[in-house]
């Protein structure tokens, strides 16, 4: 069965591997490296005592004696993929070893350099970023074992203990539920590009059901992630420079530039599934959540940016449920729409335990005494927006992309 009108400008078919993304795996890097080679045990003791030397305020100490080490022994993408993971997570545990109240507004050069080269070579900026924390930064304890939570461990970690680690193992794990809707996603692409309906409407079935599994395996946050320890421990490890009153001047990276740059701390938004979900089902958002979304694309593995903007420029599915009237394809768009409005609806409701709630705990028990914790960034995510309104202005956007049956009879206002 046939649908629509042939597109006159001929696109090849999407195919995933072409941008670096796994069918099994999706964004996720398969099998990350656990090791650098020799030349750079130096970073690797430091990342892997992090916690520790963050708790014990002695980071600044080690960092400060580290050697400067040449990035050209790096061999493959792999080994700079975690080369950017050890020295980001370095870097923001020496920003924010003392807290939010006095941040290092200084990188050595001895930190810097390294971290901008291999930064540079990724098309990453020189910040702990989505790609980095969650996407290169799991391994599997039993090699030939599933991936599930009880047999996985991060590369590196922060303060946090178990909540740090159940935070990035929970959203690795959602990465991993994304992988059947992404590779669904092409199957529909391509089935767009060759007007066949009915593989469009299985590959639109698949793609509703990931997009439920990962509402369902987002939820396994609330049985790993302590909301208070999140919240006062956890999150300023996240915390960026940019759109933060904590360093509202930015960072100075010493030998690499005199005044100080700027970057947005990790964020879900640098997640590309939802990027990917967004352009495909045609959602449109605000000018300002747009502008910010778009701005996280560039925290994003380029490849994977890549793929986004491939999407954008093929034949638009939302175009075709419109037009085609009541039936299977415009069904089936709505109901993919309802599950990513859903997922969108739990996220707010998981922030708002996570961070509004665990905000107005922190206050209401904080002895007079202590500092306590970080309030730079109370209402706002580790991105720099403000997290709620953002939230519900990107939900809400999702849910008025729903359409409506030609014809239909409008409800009264």
């Amino acid at each position: 069965m046939e649908i629509g009108r042939q597109t006159p400008k001929i696109i090849p078919p999407l195919c995933l591997g072409r941008f670096h993304i796994s069918e099994d795996y999706g964004f996720l890097l398969p099998n990350p490296l656990k090791e650098l080679p020799d030349h750079y045990r130096p970073w690797m003791e430091i990342a892997s005592n992090l916690p520790q030397l963050i708790q014990s305020h002695q980071l600044h100490a080690h960092v400060n004696q580290m050697p400067l080490l040449d990035v050209q022994f790096l061999q493959g993408y792999k080994e700079q993929r975690l080369a950017h993971l050890v020295l980001s997570a370095i870097a923001m545990g020496y920003v924010w070893q003392e807290g939010e109240t006095q941040p290092k507004e200084v990188l050595p050069r001895n930190l810097a350099l390294p971290l901008v080269e291999v930064s540079r070579t990724l098309g990453l900026p020189p910040i702990l970023v989505h790609a980095d924390l969650v996407l290169a930064n799991w391994t599997k304890r039993n090699p030939e074992g599933l991936l599930e939570i009880s047999n996985l461990d991060t590369i590196i970690a922060f303060p946090g203990g178990q909540s740090l680690e159940g935070f990035v193992l929970v959203t690795v794990l959602v990465e991993k539920a994304a992988a059947p809707g992404i590779k669904a996603l092409a199957q529909a692409v391509n089935a767009l590009l060759q007007s066949n309906q009915d593989d469009l409407l299985h590959a639109l079935q698949r793609l509703r059901l990931s997009i439920q599994g990962i509402t369902r395996v987002l939820g396994q946050m609330h049985d790993y992630v302590d909301p208070d320890i999140f919240y006062a421990v956890i999150r300023i490890f996240l915390s960026g420079w940019q759109d933060n009153p904590a360093m509202p001047s930015g960072l100075i990276y010493e030998g690499v530039s005199s005044s100080p740059l700027k970057y947005s701390g990790g964020s879900a938004a640098q997640s590309s599934v939802l990027h990917a979900l967004d352009e495909f089902l045609g959602i449109q958002h605000s000018k300002e959540s747009a502008a910010f979304l778009y701005r996280m694309r560039d925290y994003m593995p380029p490849s994977h940016k890549a793929f986004i903007e491939e999407i954008s420029s093929v034949p638009s599915l939302r175009e075709l449920a419109e037009n085609s009237g009541p039936g299977q394809c415009l069904t089936s768009y709505n109901q993919c729409v309802e599950a990513l409005a859903e997922l969108r609806s739990y996220h707010i409701a998981m922030v708002t335990r996570y961070l509004i709630i665990a905000a107005s705990k922190a206050r209401s028990q904080r002895p007079n005494h202590l500092p306590g914790p970080p309030k730079a960034l109370e209402a706002r995510g580790t991105g720099g927006t403000s997290v709620l309104s953002f939230l519900k202005s990107v939900r809400d956007k999702t849910l008025a992309a729903i359409l409506k049956p030609s014809g239909a009879m409008q409800s009264p206002p």
